[in-house]
């Protein structure tokens, strides 16, 4: 994103979701924690649980702002581009869960990173070669088709801790060995399916974007933040009736729920920041933020916790 473009409302939030990051896997004590601060057991949505969805979401967002300008010629070098981040992020969070014992007979192949990476390609491969309408066609078709798949394949209980498709398949797939087993059972939070919906994630990400990069007054800009993210909480919360907000699965609901939350969140900022023209320091807070994460981000991931 140029300099002159670079929206500091985004780079705040993204500040803020870092520094969540941070403070809901440093806790102090893991015997005392407040509740805000952990994930919800399964069904449900607490603070901690918006994390991951909204650094997806500010991933969609700088992938619009990155490739809106871009031209036809420069469609295969930014393909390589993307396929070589992918690769890279992939082949990060593999080597971590190696590290340090580095035994390939129970290492587990999914993680965050290797999340962040395949709903980064795949979503930046989609924005890159569709459309705004096409790309909503796309999503909506991830988030009904991912309920569909998961219903229907499993009719008994299709969304409990143990009888869902998701952790069916990364057990006939991988086997018990090489899946996390926090839960006190083999299932993957981050797990083969349930990448699925996580690109819808970023896809929203790069509709926001769309928005937000338009000619338009921030005060028309907020509002439609705030109408499409009422709408969204609103569907995803109806929806959940359903199909249960559950970050573990990553279910349809628990998208629309959280980018919802995540473009309430961003029309505040640009409120406040935009509007009310509070900029001094933010910007600067949210970049040294940024910094000190990178190098708390290797302690953490070398304690071997979930960063998210």
């Amino acid at each position: 994103m140029a300099l002159k473009e670079r929206l500091i409302a985004l780079d705040v939030l993204r500040g803020i979701t870092i520094a969540s990051m941070i403070l809901v896997n440093t806790p102090g004590s893991w015997s005392y924690v407040y509740w805000p601060l952990l994930h919800a057991k399964w069904h449900g949505f607490t603070p901690t649980d918006a994390v991951f969805p909204f650094f997806l979401f500010i991933v969609g967002v700088s992938i619009h702002y990155a490739f809106k300008n871009f031209r036809e010629n420069e469609y295969k070098r930014a393909l390589k581009k993307i396929v070589k981040r992918t690769l890279i992020i992939f082949v990060i969070g593999l080597f971590l869960n190696l590290f340090p014992k580095f035994n390939f007979e129970t290492v587990r192949y999914f993680g965050v990173l290797q999340r962040i990476a395949i709903a980064y390609g795949i979503g930046a491969t989609l924005c890159l070669f569709f459309n705004k309408r096409n790309l909503i066609y796309i999503t909506v078709l991830i988030l009904v088709g991912y309920w569909a798949i998961l219903y229907f394949f499993m009719p008994e209980n299709p969304y409990g801790p143990q009888t869902n498709l998701v952790g069916k398949i990364d057990l006939y797939l991988f086997g018990p060995e090489h899946i996390w087993k926090g839960l006190g059972f083999p299932f993957d939070p981050e797990g083969l399916l349930s990448t699925l919906p996580s690109i819808a994630t970023v896809l929203i990400g790069s509709l926001t974007g769309d928005i937000l990069s338009k000619r338009s007054e921030n005060s028309t800009k907020i509002k439609t933040l705030l109408s499409f993210g009422i709408g969204l909480v609103v569907l995803g919360y109806i929806w959940g009736f359903v199909f249960p907000i559950n970050k573990s699965l990553w279910s349809s609901t628990f998208v629309c729920f959280s980018a919802g939350w995540a473009m309430l969140f961003l029309a505040f900022l640009i409120w406040i920041i935009d509007e009310k023209n509070i900029q001094r320091g933010l910007n600067h807070l949210s970049i040294l933020v940024q910094i000190l994460y990178s190098f708390l981000c290797f302690l953490v991931c070398m304690q071997k916790r979930s960063f998210i």
